[in-house]
C-alpha cells in the first residue's frame, strides 16, 4: 500500500488551484477533513475515497494504492 505522505501529495496535487471548502463540499466531507487527508495525517474511508476519485475524474486506485 502507498504511504500516507504519498496519498497526501496526490490529494493536494488534484486540487491544484480549487479551495478545498468547494473540493469538501461537493464530496460531502467538511474542509479539516479534506485538509488531513491532504497533510497526511489520515486516510478517509472506501466510501469517501470513492467520491474523491470520481470528484477528480480518476479511480481509487490511481490515488490511493498506485506505487510511486
Amino acid at each position: 500500500m502507498t504511504n500516507h505522505k504519498t496519498i497526501a501529495e496526490r490529494l493536494v496535487e488534484l486540487r491544484g488551484g480549487e479551495r478545498r471548502l468547494a473540493v469538501a463540499s461537493a464530496c460531502g466531507i467538511s474542509k479539516s477533513a479534506l485538509t488531513m487527508y491532504e497533510l497526511g495525517a489520515r486516510i478517509p474511508r472506501d466510501e469517501i475515497k470513492v467520491r474523491l476519485a470520481a470528484y477528480y475524474g480518476t479511480t481509487v486506485e490511481e490515488i490511493f494504492f498506485k506505487s510511486q
